[in-house]
């Protein structure tokens, strides 16, 4: 009996102990998840330059305005509208019932996906950035949150961005998305840009953040999760209604949705004009500023995308015939690397879903010279001191090397003389696409002097468009 007693205390005291350990677990504060989200904003640099790594190295990418307005073509009711084709809607003053026509009658039957994936790594391409959605509100891709979209609401019916995406995976080609932040068609974003001069009061925010939360956000969530887009690129966020605080906050939900993602800086309110850099304030959200239609002067601290066009617009005109030649299209990609920046080409396809052929011989023109140069172009930085030698010889230098390449924008003289650049004793120089080695000599009062054989330079024609001498050593001052 004695022993049956001293078990049955020894059994209850176990008891009472469990009870009071649950009770103590249950006492216990709730983990806050929001509190303990990675601060995407305040990444260190060894983060953000492993994040930025693939897009550093690719240098060039292709930039694809196509929606609905490709269906007027610059033309509305018999009138050729001023400006450039992707802004029609507000230019001509199109109702949205009227402009949701051209939506309806989009239907783009000789679009061919891989086509396009294919010119793109043709013409040495490295990344796409395509417009999602413009400010006209139309998506390109079957979006769960809208039925004004490529599969719901055109005669075309089938979803552009999925096809684009896996044509892009399969050619190895980045695939990026752009999407505008304003939107003329949502009734709660009737931003005053559409609507006219008008001061922004407390409904209107309201509106606005309520389609920010409950349209925006949800689909760049379908972005990302369906097409695993690896560039988001804004645009639209000069609107009064969108603040820099909701820009911050969008920048963290990106992130948080696509840690490895590449934001450009209109996903906040720090973009300078179409200059396109981040004014001088760390607050502002943004991996890399957004030259637009310029390339910058100098070189920057930053990281720099120039994106621009082929002609005068970016969205598809038929009567723009004022085409850029392949030789600036070269000397334009040239300049903008050897200043530490990435190049975004612009294409607008017509509505059928061609590319121009104007577009196509150029971006083969590219391609050509880059099969043979691209190694002055990939996976290189700008010099510390000297990004150019007068106004026709750039300089780039191989990350990780001490390769130099000299890029001279015109046909070269007999002899070549560079100020800045040391060689290697007893290294080769040579022309990219030849095999002979160059005769060179060099002492710190002359320079770097190269002796250009008669047999290479006769070879110079006006499919030439720059020349890279291949140089082992360093930068002086």
């Amino acid at each position: 009996m004695k022993t049956l007693l001293s078990r049955t205390l020894v059994s209850l005291l176990l008891i009472s102990l469990i009870v009071s350990c649950k009770h103590h677990e249950q006492q216990k504060a709730p983990v806050d998840k929001e509190a303990i989200k990675k601060d995407y904003l305040n990444e260190s640099k060894a983060e953000f330059d492993e994040r930025m790594a693939w897009w550093r190295n690719a240098r060039f990418g292709m930039f694809i305005h196509w929606g609905p307005y490709a269906v007027p073509a610059g033309i509305h009711n018999g009138e050729k509208i001023k400006g450039i084709g992707e802004w029609i809607m507000l230019r001509a003053k199109i109702p949205i019932k009227d402009y949701e026509i051209y939506a309806k009658q989009f239907n783009p039957v000789n679009f061919n996906a891989d086509a396009w994936a294919k010119l793109m790594k043709n013409a040495g391409m490295k990344y796409v950035v395509i417009t999602s959605k413009h400010h006209d509100g139309f998506a390109l891709w079957d979006s769960e949150v809208s039925s004004y979209d490529m599969v719901d609401f055109s005669t075309y019916g089938k979803d552009i961005l999925k096809q684009l995406s896996q044509a892009c995976k399969n050619h190895g080609i980045k695939f990026g998305t752009y999407h505008s932040i304003m939107d003329w068609h949502h009734p709660k974003a009737q931003s005053d840009t559409y609507t006219g001069d008008r001061e922004i009061n407390e409904e209107d925010k309201e509106e606005f953040k309520d389609y920010l939360e409950n349209y925006l956000k949800p689909q760049i969530k379908e972005l990302i999760t369906q097409y695993d887009t690896d560039i988001l690129w804004f645009d639209g966020e000069w609107v009064n209604e969108f603040t820099h605080d909701q820009g911050k906050a969008l920048y963290q939900y990106v992130r948080e949705l696509k840690p490895t993602i590449i934001i450009n800086n209109r996903v906040d309110k720090g973009r300078q004009g179409m200059q396109g850099m981040t004014k001088d304030d760390a607050d502002y959200a943004g991996d890399f500023g957004t030259p637009e239609q310029e390339i910058l002067e100098g070189t920057a601290s930053s990281d720099w995308e120039s994106c621009m066009t082929m002609n005068d617009t970016w969205g598809y005109k038929s009567y723009d015939q004022n085409w850029k030649s392949a030789s600036v299209l070269i000397h334009n990609l040239i300049d903008i690397v050897a200043k530490g920046g990435n190049y975004l080409l612009n294409v607008g396809p017509t509505a059928e879903g061609l590319i121009p052929q104007p577009s196509v011989e150029r971006l083969t023109a590219m391609g050509t010279w880059l099969s043979t140069n691209g190694d002055a172009i990939y996976k290189t930085e700008r010099l510390k001191n000297n990004f150019k030698q007068g106004e026709d010889l750039r300089f780039t230098k191989k990350k990780d090397t001490n390769t130099i390449y000299a890029i001279t924008l015109k046909k070269p003289d007999k002899i070549v003389t560079l100020n800045s650049i040391e060689p290697e004793e007893n290294s080769t120089i040579n022309v990219l696409g030849y095999t002979s080695d160059l005769k060179w000599e060099y002492s710190k009062e002359s320079g770097l002097i190269i002796h250009l054989p008669e047999d290479i330079l006769s070879s110079w024609n006006e499919n030439s468009f720059a020349w890279c001498f291949k140089i082992i050593g360093k930068e002086i001052q």
